[in-house]
């Protein structure tokens, strides 16, 4: 028994993994009670929607990943175990707090995120420290990462100073600085460095793809916090066709490949799928005067965050607990699942910018979030708590 119980601990992913899934899980519940008026927050039901899914649900499973394949990228040593066990929890110690602040005060909720916040640092603190030292070759991906966890601090402590100081017009800026540069960013440098590598593509990159996505992701930020919405539609074209053709020109074949594969392919294309709508959203808002309510930001938080971070997670819990990396039936359904969350959250937009009042498709919507990381969490927490199962 007391093995089982140290082996919970015996790897990086496997404590943050538990604590992304069970944050997945009881943050969107408490938004969702929030946002239909069954509970009281102290904190802006949106402030709260964002903030917990990037920082107690995406942050925890990127540091869970990174902790664990960083060191391989960079070829430096292993990260010590009393580093992450105390970054972990400082992360669950950060999380109760912050659940309970945002009940009860809105300052214990800052101080919350401010130890979080605290616990970042020291988060991106060891991947420089990696970086720095890692005797690898080519470290260009490696730096993109890096340069992505660095602007996950910025957006935290811009939500820090909002809550903090009631400067509720810094919130969309940090919001985009987040969820652009951050989430988004970081997924697709990931995506970029091992999807390709895992599909045996030997495609020459163009060395100029993840600068000129950057680039891009600098000026959709700041077109989407400034809300100008042209700027931002025009921007959104150039990402997709941009991206598409990139894609396209890896070839992945996705239709030949496993499940375990072609879940990574169908997230990639996400990207360039979720950016080509998001133009012809902002196109009705400003031509048509039609609010799609957000669909822009779910086909991306959705479609590609949580299909590649599920995909990702999937592979690594079964590889690094000595199980063939292979999606049985039962994973490739949650695959499936997955995309079945986007066109639920997706048809709740699309009503809302049609006026149709079927405002249930929230309520099926959420609950297929929860369904889905309440399969994903049956399916895999005994193996990342006792290891591989007999």
């Amino acid at each position: 028994m007391q093995m089982k119980q140290n082996y919970f601990l015996s790897q990086p992913h496997q404590p943050f993994f538990i604590l992304g899934v069970f944050n997945a899980i009881v943050m969107m519940l408490i938004f969702a009670l929030s946002y239909k008026g069954v509970l009281t927050l102290q904190i802006d039901t949106t402030t709260f929607h964002v903030y917990t899914l990037a920082y107690l649900l995406f942050n925890n499973v990127f540091t869970g990943f990174l902790f664990t394949t960083f060191p391989r990228f960079n070829q430096s040593h292993v990260i010590e175990k009393n580093y992450y066990t105390t970054i972990f929890y400082v992360n669950l110690a950060g999380t109760l707090l912050f659940v309970v602040g945002a009940f009860a005060n809105v300052y214990l909720a800052a101080s919350a995120m401010l130890l979080l916040f605290i616990s970042q640092v020291f988060i991106v603190y060891k991947l420089q420290k990696i970086y720095n030292v890692g005797h690898a070759p080519d470290k260009k991906d490696s730096y993109w990462i890096l340069i992505a966890q660095y602007f996950g601090l910025a957006g935290h402590l811009l939500f820090i100073i909002a809550t903090l100081f009631s400067l509720y017009t810094l919130i969309p800026t940090a919001i985009n600085i987040t969820f652009y540069l951050y989430l988004i960013f970081l997924a697709f440098s990931i995506g970029q460095r091992m999807i390709p590598f895992f599909s045996h593509s030997w495609a020459e990159k163009n060395p100029h793809f993840i600068k000129i996505v950057f680039g891009l992701f600098i000026l959709k930020s700041i077109f989407a916090s400034a809300d100008i919405k042209m700027a931002e539609l025009l921007i959104d074209t150039i990402l997709a066709l941009y991206m598409l053709r990139e894609f396209l020109r890896w070839d992945l074949h996705p239709l030949h490949s496993p499940s375990i594969l072609w879940v990574l392919h169908l997230a990639l294309f996400w990207l360039p799928t979720a950016f080509g709508l998001s133009a012809i959203s902002l196109a009705a808002a400003l031509f048509l005067d039609t609010s799609f309510y957000f669909l822009n930001i779910h086909l991306l938080a959705i479609g590609f965050l949580t299909t590649v971070l599920i995909g990702f997670g999937t592979r690594v819990t079964l590889g690094h607990a000595g199980m063939p990396p292979q999606a049985d039936k039962f994973a490739t359904g949650i695959f499936v699942f997955i995309q079945v969350v986007v066109l639920l959250r997706s048809l709740f937009s699309i009503n809302v910018a049609f006026g149709w009042g079927a405002n249930f498709l929230f309520d099926i919507s959420f609950t297929a979030w929860l369904i889905l990381f309440l399969l994903w969490g049956g399916r895999y927490a005994k193996i990342l708590i006792f290891g591989k199962q007999p």
